[in-house]
């Protein structure tokens, strides 16, 4: 299940407090993720478990992390219907379901460990 929600929300640190600070997440995505206050994010669940999120901020992508690709693809989706992205830098790990979600890939800017997408 697919739910979207802020920092604001009730249960927002319930579902995502485990993932911030996570070595885990963050040697998988070479990123850390911050809760600031202007980001939507779209959470995965599976029971109470968070297993995949996104998080947009303007537009933008930030933060990207999941456990199944599956899971990703679905809220990349989910995410390129209700936004038009911007030129957004995210981790690279997941660069073939980015294309395979409709994004486009920015050749010319990739970095070690990243790579820049955008919504056409």
């Amino acid at each position: 299940m697919i739910v979207k929600m802020n920092n604001k929300d009730e249960k927002f640190y319930f579902y995502m407090g485990r993932m911030f600070g996570s070595r885990i997440v963050q040697r998988q995505v070479n990123d850390r993720i911050y809760d600031d206050n202007d980001k939507e994010w779209y959470l995965y669940l599976e029971e109470d478990r968070v297993v995949c999120f996104v998080s947009i901020s303007n537009h933008v992508m930030k933060n990207v992390y999941t456990i199944k690709d599956t899971y990703l693809l679905e809220i990349l989706q989910v995410v390129r219907k209700e936004n038009k992205i911007r030129e957004s830098v995210v981790p690279n790990i997941y660069t073939e379901l980015y294309i395979k979600a409709g994004y486009t890939l920015n050749k010319e800017d990739t970095l070690k460990n990243f790579v820049m997408i955008y919504d056409k």
